[in-house]
C-alpha cells in the first residue's frame, strides 16, 4: 500500500471540495483524510495501491461542480499511520 500527501490549490475551500474528495475516495477505495489548510489550500492524505491513487488523483484534478482545481502537489511518503476509512477533518 502507498501513501500520498496531496495539496490541492485553486478555488477549493467553501465550495464542497472536501465532500467531493471524500466521495471520490469512497468510489476508488482510498483511505485517509482531507482537511482545509489556513492558506486556502486543501490537504489530502491518501492510502491505497499505487494504480488506485493514480486514478484518484485524476478525479481530483477534475474537481467538483463548484470547485476549480488549479493544481495538485503530490508527495509520496514512506511512513504514516494506517487508515481504514476516509474522513473529513
Amino acid at each position: 500500500m502507498s501513501t500520498w500527501e496531496i495539496i490541492a490549490r485553486g478555488k477549493v475551500q467553501g465550495v464542497g471540495f472536501r465532500w467531493f474528495v471524500q466521495k471520490s475516495a469512497s468510489v476508488h477505495g482510498v483511505c485517509g483524510y482531507v482537511r482545509n489548510l489556513s492558506d486556502g489550500t486543501v490537504y489530502i492524505l491518501a492510502q491505497a495501491e499505487e494504480h488506485v491513487l493514480d486514478s484518484f488523483q485524476l478525479s481530483l484534478q477534475q474537481g467538483s461542480r463548484f470547485a476549480s482545481v488549479a493544481g495538485l502537489e503530490v508527495s509520496k511518503i514512506d511512513s504514516a499511520k494506517e487508515y481504514n476509512e476516509f474522513e473529513i477533518k
